[in-house]
């Protein structure tokens, strides 16, 4: 499982994807969504928007998974 550190509050679902390279682009999160493959903390995701904060884990079934860290 990758790290993936921000520095704000929170960051939305389908930025992190992005930035964790899980996804090539946002429309990619939409598809991913509707088929029921993202989840956060273990439960399904079902918005793009969803905020993700420190700590929270997001895993693409299939895809890969990462961890969302403080920036220190």
């Amino acid at each position: 499982m990758q790290e993936v550190a921000i520095h704000t509050e929170f960051i939305k679902l389908q930025q992190i994807l992005k930035l964790a390279g899980l996804v090539g682009q946002g429309s990619d999160v939409k598809v991913l969504i509707s088929e029921g493959l993202v989840y956060v903390n273990g439960q399904q995701a079902l918005e793009r928007g969803k905020k993700i904060r420190a700590n929270d884990v997001v895993e693409v079934k299939g895809f890969g998974s990462v961890k969302v860290v403080n920036e220190n």
